[in-house]
């Protein structure tokens, strides 16, 4: 059931992922939060989106900045592989990640399954 959720959103690229997230900044805790569906909105398509929260004020590129350093951190590349996409100065991001598009699919779903566990059994509509 959560493996379905982490897999919208997500989409394979030639030369690594692009995450599709809805950040939260001056978030309590930072990292995955659980899931969002996201209707179409100007040039952004609707979908799944992973809700991330940092603790980063968005001023300043500093919440981009948070972004990265947190995917950074957990997924196996360096933050100069990871660049945001589309909605830099805006809550909806996607997020290019290059690398292995295997290895890294693996690590963001191994990391998200086990962040995201308890979130998900507690929360019933997410898990169906």
């Amino acid at each position: 059931m959560i493996h379905r959720l982490i897999r919208g959103c997500y989409e394979p690229l030639p030369d690594g992922i692009r995450l599709r997230l809805r950040v939260t900044p001056k978030s309590r805790r930072a990292g995955p939060q659980g899931f969002v569906d996201l209707p179409a909105e100007g040039n952004a398509a609707a979908g799944v989106a992973l809700k991330f929260g940092i603790s980063a004020a968005p001023e300043d590129g500093k919440a981009n900045a948070a972004v990265i350093a947190l995917l950074a951190k957990h997924l196996p590349v360096a933050k100069a592989a990871i660049s945001v996409a589309a909605g830099a100065k805006d809550r909806r991001k996607l997020v290019d990640i290059r690398g292995d598009p295997a290895a890294l699919v693996a690590a963001l779903e191994a990391w998200l399954a086990d962040s995201l566990k308890d979130d998900v059994l507690k929360d019933g509509a997410s898990a169906s």
